[in-house]
């Protein structure tokens, strides 16, 4: 899989004194919007719960898929794994500090998994090895994911937020984020140099 390389398409505006709605746009240098990416803001830790979100916390098993394949989750928060396959999954992560293990479970059950330190969780089942997702624990509500269009929207973001962070799991190293200076611009584009063609296959 390609490197990824980051480039930040910037405007001069200054900083809002007070809390104000912010629009990211995340896509190619040619133009071609990436969903799937993790934009952060970066305002240190802060108290988060499951309701400061308006997706569900859950993880389906779906036509031999994890779906969603990026899901946001806050820390210390109970992601659910429901299995709509009409075979049995095996879930798992070797992911550093959220390790788990869901042994064989069948259709129409589910399980449970706490997770309590902020990072990547790549999971996997142990029967499939085609299936995998991620999951973005999170120590913030700050915290949002691109859709097909690339773009995620912060309503209310704190005075003072002067970055950014960004992540896709096609990114080099695969766990570390990048962060972008923010302009003050209540738009922003966030470049990211990945061939096009990526973005027409599978999940990115």
């Amino acid at each position: 899989m390609k490197n990824l390389l980051f480039a930040i398409l910037s405007s001069v505006i200054g900083f809002a004194s007070s809390a104000s709605a912010l629009t990211i746009h995340v896509e190619t240098p040619d133009g071609h919007a990436i969903p799937n990416a993790v934009v952060i803001a970066d305002t240190g830790p802060l108290s988060v719960t499951a309701e400061d979100f308006d997706w569900s916390v859950m993880m389906e098993q779906t036509n031999l898929q994890f779906s969603p394949y990026v899901l946001i989750a806050p820390l210390g928060s109970k992601v659910s794994f429901p299995n709509r396959d009409r075979v049995r999954h095996h879930v798992y992560s070797f992911s550093k500090g959220n390790q788990f293990e869901i042994e064989l479970y069948g259709r129409d059950d589910s399980r449970f998994q706490v997770f309590s330190a902020p990072g990547i969780v790549a999971v996997g089942c142990n029967i499939h090895d085609d299936m995998i997702g991620y999951i973005r624990v999170v120590d913030t509500p700050f915290a949002r994911k691109t859709d097909e269009d690339g773009k995620v929207v912060f309503d209310a973001l704190p005075a003072g937020v002067k970055s950014v962070r960004v992540w896709h799991p096609d990114m080099k190293g695969g766990s570390d984020d990048v962060m972008f200076a923010l302009t003050g611009a209540e738009d922003e584009t966030v470049s990211l140099n990945v061939p096009s063609k990526m973005l027409k296959h599978g999940h990115h």
